[in-house]
Protein backbone atom coordinates (compact mmCIF):
# COMPACT_ATOMS: atom_id res chain seq x y z
CA UNK A 1 0.00 0.00 0.00
CA UNK A 2 1.31 3.24 -1.01
CA UNK A 3 1.92 6.46 1.56
CA UNK A 4 -0.90 7.75 -0.33
CA UNK A 5 -3.66 5.16 0.11
CA UNK A 6 -2.28 4.79 3.35
CA UNK A 7 -2.96 8.59 4.44
CA UNK A 8 -6.39 8.32 2.74
CA UNK A 9 -7.00 5.14 4.80
CA UNK A 10 -6.70 6.94 7.91
CA UNK A 11 -8.47 9.67 6.96
CA UNK A 12 -11.59 8.14 5.85
CA UNK A 13 -14.49 9.84 7.69
CA UNK A 14 -16.95 8.14 9.57
CA UNK A 15 -20.54 6.76 8.38
CA UNK A 16 -23.13 9.59 8.67
CA UNK A 17 -26.65 8.08 9.23
CA UNK A 18 -28.42 11.87 9.48
CA UNK A 19 -30.52 11.03 6.67
CA UNK A 20 -32.50 8.39 8.77
CA UNK A 21 -34.44 11.31 9.97
CA UNK A 22 -35.71 12.20 6.64
CA UNK A 23 -39.48 11.95 6.02
CA UNK A 24 -38.85 9.64 3.36
CA UNK A 25 -36.53 7.15 5.23
CA UNK A 26 -38.78 7.60 8.28
CA UNK A 27 -41.75 6.34 6.15
CA UNK A 28 -40.12 3.80 4.82
CA UNK A 29 -39.65 2.32 8.39
CA UNK A 30 -43.06 2.41 9.76
CA UNK A 31 -44.16 0.59 6.44
CA UNK A 32 -41.56 -2.41 8.06
CA UNK A 33 -43.69 -2.21 11.18
CA UNK A 34 -46.80 -2.14 9.34
CA UNK A 35 -45.48 -5.14 7.10
CA UNK A 36 -43.94 -7.15 10.33
CA UNK A 37 -47.34 -6.61 11.99
CA UNK A 38 -48.93 -8.19 8.83
CA UNK A 39 -46.42 -11.31 8.83
CA UNK A 40 -46.83 -11.82 12.29
CA UNK A 41 -50.98 -12.24 12.10
CA UNK A 42 -50.57 -14.32 9.32
CA UNK A 43 -47.94 -16.62 10.91
CA UNK A 44 -49.80 -16.81 13.97
CA UNK A 45 -52.54 -18.09 11.80
CA UNK A 46 -51.06 -20.65 10.06
CA UNK A 47 -49.99 -21.68 13.53
CA UNK A 48 -53.56 -21.82 14.63
CA UNK A 49 -54.25 -23.86 11.59
CA UNK A 50 -51.28 -25.99 12.58
CA UNK A 51 -52.83 -27.04 16.17
CA UNK A 52 -56.24 -27.58 14.33
CA UNK A 53 -54.64 -30.25 12.52
CA UNK A 54 -52.61 -31.61 15.40
CA UNK A 55 -55.81 -31.66 17.68
CA UNK A 56 -57.85 -33.65 15.05
CA UNK A 57 -54.97 -35.96 14.14
CA UNK A 58 -54.25 -36.86 18.36
CA UNK A 59 -58.57 -38.00 17.90
CA UNK A 60 -57.54 -40.01 15.07
CA UNK A 61 -54.72 -41.88 16.81
CA UNK A 62 -56.81 -41.75 20.31
CA UNK A 63 -60.14 -43.29 18.99
CA UNK A 64 -60.33 -44.63 15.54
CA UNK A 65 -59.02 -47.76 15.58
CA UNK A 66 -60.17 -48.82 19.58
CA UNK A 67 -61.88 -51.11 20.33
CA UNK A 68 -65.87 -50.77 20.00
CA UNK A 69 -68.06 -49.47 22.80
CA UNK A 70 -71.52 -50.52 23.52
CA UNK A 71 -74.50 -48.67 22.35
CA UNK A 72 -75.40 -48.65 26.37
CA UNK A 73 -71.87 -46.76 26.97
CA UNK A 74 -71.92 -44.38 23.94
CA UNK A 75 -75.46 -43.63 22.86
CA UNK A 76 -75.46 -40.20 24.28
CA UNK A 77 -72.77 -38.96 21.47
CA UNK A 78 -75.39 -38.85 19.41
CA UNK A 79 -77.63 -36.58 21.02
CA UNK A 80 -74.68 -34.42 23.25
CA UNK A 81 -71.63 -35.14 21.12
CA UNK A 82 -68.09 -34.70 22.72
CA UNK A 83 -65.29 -33.51 20.45
CA UNK A 84 -62.96 -35.49 22.31
CA UNK A 85 -64.46 -38.69 21.49
CA UNK A 86 -65.43 -38.16 17.65
CA UNK A 87 -64.08 -41.31 15.83
CA UNK A 88 -65.06 -43.70 18.60
CA UNK A 89 -66.50 -47.10 17.01
CA UNK A 90 -69.60 -48.13 18.43
CA UNK A 91 -71.52 -51.22 18.52
CA UNK A 92 -75.28 -50.96 17.75
CA UNK A 93 -77.74 -53.51 17.81
CA UNK A 94 -81.44 -52.93 15.78
CA UNK A 95 -83.00 -52.65 12.47
CA UNK A 96 -82.54 -50.45 9.26
CA UNK A 97 -85.48 -48.02 8.45
CA UNK A 98 -84.64 -48.91 4.38
CA UNK A 99 -87.70 -47.06 2.86
CA UNK A 100 -86.56 -43.72 4.41
CA UNK A 101 -82.88 -43.84 2.38
CA UNK A 102 -81.42 -40.81 1.85
CA UNK A 103 -78.60 -39.98 -0.27
CA UNK A 104 -76.21 -36.82 0.30
CA UNK A 105 -75.43 -34.91 -2.71
CA UNK A 106 -72.19 -33.45 -4.26
CA UNK A 107 -69.55 -35.33 -2.34
CA UNK A 108 -66.61 -35.78 -4.62
CA UNK A 109 -64.17 -38.72 -4.10
CA UNK A 110 -60.61 -38.90 -5.98
CA UNK A 111 -61.58 -36.39 -8.59
CA UNK A 112 -65.32 -37.99 -9.30
CA UNK A 113 -68.76 -36.80 -8.15
CA UNK A 114 -70.69 -38.91 -6.29
CA UNK A 115 -73.25 -39.52 -3.34
CA UNK A 116 -73.16 -40.79 0.54
CA UNK A 117 -75.69 -43.08 1.32
CA UNK A 118 -77.78 -42.52 4.37
CA UNK A 119 -80.19 -44.71 6.32
CA UNK A 120 -81.77 -44.39 9.67
CA UNK A 121 -81.37 -46.84 12.38
CA UNK A 122 -83.62 -48.01 14.78
CA UNK A 123 -81.98 -49.05 17.82
CA UNK A 124 -82.96 -51.63 20.19
CA UNK A 125 -83.45 -48.80 23.04
CA UNK A 126 -85.72 -47.62 20.83
CA UNK A 127 -83.43 -44.56 19.60
CA UNK A 128 -83.03 -43.15 15.69
CA UNK A 129 -79.65 -42.73 14.65
CA UNK A 130 -78.64 -41.69 11.13
CA UNK A 131 -75.66 -44.26 9.43
CA UNK A 132 -73.98 -43.33 6.75
CA UNK A 133 -73.51 -46.95 4.81
CA UNK A 134 -70.37 -45.47 2.41
CA UNK A 135 -70.27 -44.02 -1.13
CA UNK A 136 -71.83 -44.43 -4.39
CA UNK A 137 -70.64 -42.85 -8.18
CA UNK A 138 -73.15 -40.77 -9.73
CA UNK A 139 -75.78 -42.60 -12.65
CA UNK A 140 -75.91 -41.78 -15.97
CA UNK A 141 -78.22 -39.31 -15.91
CA UNK A 142 -75.87 -37.47 -13.26
CA UNK A 143 -78.63 -36.46 -10.94
CA UNK A 144 -78.50 -39.86 -8.45
CA UNK A 145 -76.86 -43.41 -8.56
CA UNK A 146 -78.01 -46.00 -10.54
CA UNK A 147 -78.76 -48.13 -7.38
CA UNK A 148 -78.82 -47.82 -4.04
CA UNK A 149 -77.28 -51.41 -2.45
CA UNK A 150 -80.16 -52.25 0.16
CA UNK A 151 -79.06 -52.85 3.88
CA UNK A 152 -79.84 -56.09 6.16
CA UNK A 153 -83.42 -56.67 6.87
CA UNK A 154 -84.59 -57.18 9.88
CA UNK A 155 -82.22 -57.32 13.26
CA UNK A 156 -78.74 -56.43 11.87
CA UNK A 157 -75.19 -55.70 14.30
CA UNK A 158 -73.23 -52.52 13.28
CA UNK A 159 -69.86 -50.83 13.93
CA UNK A 160 -70.20 -47.11 13.31
CA UNK A 161 -67.70 -44.40 14.15
CA UNK A 162 -69.10 -41.58 15.54
CA UNK A 163 -68.65 -38.18 13.83
CA UNK A 164 -70.34 -34.51 14.33
CA UNK A 165 -73.34 -33.53 11.75
CA UNK A 166 -72.83 -30.95 9.15
CA UNK A 167 -73.53 -27.14 9.02
CA UNK A 168 -76.37 -26.46 6.80
CA UNK A 169 -75.70 -24.95 3.22
CA UNK A 170 -79.03 -23.58 2.73
CA UNK A 171 -79.44 -25.48 -0.67
CA UNK A 172 -82.34 -27.27 -1.74
CA UNK A 173 -82.27 -31.02 -3.12
CA UNK A 174 -84.63 -33.08 -5.20
CA UNK A 175 -86.83 -35.69 -3.35
CA UNK A 176 -84.71 -38.02 -1.66
CA UNK A 177 -81.31 -36.44 -1.46
CA UNK A 178 -80.09 -33.79 0.83
CA UNK A 179 -77.38 -31.12 0.11
CA UNK A 180 -75.23 -31.51 3.31
CA UNK A 181 -75.28 -34.12 6.66
CA UNK A 182 -77.34 -31.43 8.41
CA UNK A 183 -79.14 -33.65 11.43
CA UNK A 184 -82.03 -31.29 11.58
CA UNK A 185 -82.81 -30.76 7.90
CA UNK A 186 -82.66 -34.71 7.88
CA UNK A 187 -85.01 -35.51 10.72
CA UNK A 188 -87.41 -32.68 9.19
CA UNK A 189 -87.92 -34.79 5.90
CA UNK A 190 -88.66 -38.02 8.13
CA UNK A 191 -91.94 -39.20 10.27
CA UNK A 192 -89.86 -39.35 13.49
CA UNK A 193 -86.97 -37.32 14.89
CA UNK A 194 -83.23 -38.60 15.54
CA UNK A 195 -80.37 -37.86 17.05
CA UNK A 196 -79.66 -34.29 15.64
CA UNK A 197 -75.78 -33.65 17.06
CA UNK A 198 -73.80 -37.10 15.28
CA UNK A 199 -74.36 -39.46 12.77
CA UNK A 200 -72.27 -43.22 12.63
CA UNK A 201 -70.02 -43.67 9.63
CA UNK A 202 -70.49 -47.18 8.88
CA UNK A 203 -67.41 -49.37 9.70
CA UNK A 204 -69.21 -53.30 9.33
CA UNK A 205 -72.39 -54.94 9.81
CA UNK A 206 -73.71 -57.93 10.02
CA UNK A 207 -75.00 -59.76 8.61
CA UNK A 208 -73.14 -58.45 5.78
CA UNK A 209 -74.55 -57.73 2.07
CA UNK A 210 -73.09 -59.29 -1.21
CA UNK A 211 -73.15 -55.33 -2.76
CA UNK A 212 -72.20 -52.28 -0.32
CA UNK A 213 -71.67 -49.01 -1.12
CA UNK A 214 -67.71 -48.12 -0.99
CA UNK A 215 -66.67 -47.96 2.70
CA UNK A 216 -65.55 -43.81 3.39
CA UNK A 217 -61.90 -44.04 3.39
CA UNK A 218 -59.62 -43.40 6.78
CA UNK A 219 -59.16 -39.88 7.82
CA UNK A 220 -55.77 -38.48 6.32
CA UNK A 221 -53.16 -37.69 9.66
CA UNK A 222 -51.25 -35.55 7.83
CA UNK A 223 -50.43 -31.72 9.55
CA UNK A 224 -49.53 -30.13 6.17
CA UNK A 225 -47.52 -27.21 5.33
CA UNK A 226 -49.16 -25.04 8.20
CA UNK A 227 -45.56 -24.81 10.15
CA UNK A 228 -43.18 -23.90 7.12
CA UNK A 229 -46.11 -21.36 5.84
CA UNK A 230 -46.05 -20.08 9.07
CA UNK A 231 -41.82 -19.71 9.32
CA UNK A 232 -42.12 -18.03 5.98
CA UNK A 233 -44.65 -15.53 7.33
CA UNK A 234 -42.39 -14.49 10.42
CA UNK A 235 -39.11 -14.36 8.16
CA UNK A 236 -40.27 -11.51 5.57
CA UNK A 237 -41.55 -9.56 8.12
CA UNK A 238 -37.84 -9.62 9.61
CA UNK A 239 -36.35 -9.60 6.05
CA UNK A 240 -38.22 -6.02 5.55
CA UNK A 241 -35.94 -4.65 8.58
CA UNK A 242 -32.58 -6.04 6.92
CA UNK A 243 -33.91 -4.97 3.75
CA UNK A 244 -34.29 -1.32 5.00
CA UNK A 245 -31.21 -1.76 7.11
CA UNK A 246 -28.95 -2.43 3.98
CA UNK A 247 -30.10 0.09 1.49
CA UNK A 248 -29.76 2.39 4.53
CA UNK A 249 -25.74 1.05 4.92
CA UNK A 250 -25.37 1.29 1.41
CA UNK A 251 -26.75 5.19 1.49
CA UNK A 252 -24.33 6.00 3.80
CA UNK A 253 -21.63 4.53 1.93
CA UNK A 254 -22.35 6.24 -1.00
CA UNK A 255 -22.45 9.70 0.88
CA UNK A 256 -19.02 9.09 2.77
CA UNK A 257 -17.54 8.71 -0.87
CA UNK A 258 -19.00 11.29 -2.83
CA UNK A 259 -17.67 13.66 0.58
CA UNK A 260 -14.23 12.09 -0.15
CA UNK A 261 -13.83 12.85 -3.79
CA UNK A 262 -15.51 16.64 -2.78
CA UNK A 263 -12.11 16.94 -0.44
CA UNK A 264 -9.84 15.56 -2.75
CA UNK A 265 -10.78 17.82 -5.92
CA UNK A 266 -10.49 20.87 -3.48
CA UNK A 267 -6.90 19.76 -2.02
CA UNK A 268 -5.90 19.43 -5.61
CA UNK A 269 -6.14 15.17 -6.01
CA UNK A 270 -6.60 14.14 -9.63
CA UNK A 271 -10.25 12.40 -9.27
CA UNK A 272 -10.10 8.74 -10.65
CA UNK A 273 -12.65 9.68 -13.59
CA UNK A 274 -10.85 12.85 -14.38
CA UNK A 275 -7.74 11.46 -15.14
CA UNK A 276 -6.28 12.78 -18.38
CA UNK A 277 -4.65 11.49 -20.59
CA UNK A 278 -0.17 11.82 -21.01
CA UNK A 279 1.14 12.45 -24.38
CA UNK A 280 4.09 9.69 -24.62
CA UNK A 281 7.52 11.52 -24.64
CA UNK A 282 10.58 10.27 -27.19
CA UNK A 283 13.78 9.77 -25.73
CA UNK A 284 16.65 11.91 -26.94
CA UNK A 285 19.97 12.00 -25.67
CA UNK A 286 20.15 13.74 -22.60
CA UNK A 287 16.92 13.80 -22.23
CA UNK A 288 14.91 12.12 -18.99
CA UNK A 289 14.35 8.54 -18.38
CA UNK A 290 11.41 6.92 -18.16
CA UNK A 291 11.48 6.30 -14.48
CA UNK A 292 12.29 10.03 -14.46
CA UNK A 293 8.99 11.41 -16.55
CA UNK A 294 6.51 8.51 -14.66
CA UNK A 295 7.81 10.56 -10.96
CA UNK A 296 7.25 13.77 -12.83
CA UNK A 297 3.86 13.31 -13.73
CA UNK A 298 3.39 11.57 -10.23
CA UNK A 299 4.46 14.81 -8.50
CA UNK A 300 2.55 17.10 -10.74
Amino acid sequence: MSIEQQTESTQKPKLNFRFLLSGAWIAGFIFCIIFAIITVFLGEWQMDRRMEKLDEINKIVDNYDIEPVPYDEAGHLFENFEEQHKWTPVIVQGEYLEEDTLVARNRPRAGEPGFEVLVPFLTESGDHILVDRGWLPIGEDATAPDTVPAPPEGQARIIVRVVPGEQTINRNAPDGQVASIHLPTVSEQLDYEIAEEAYGLMAGESPQMDVVPQQMPEPQRDEGPHLSYSMQWFTFGLMSFVVWGWLAYQKAVRNREDEMYGEREEDGYISAHRIERVKPVKRRRGQMTDEEIEDAMLNS
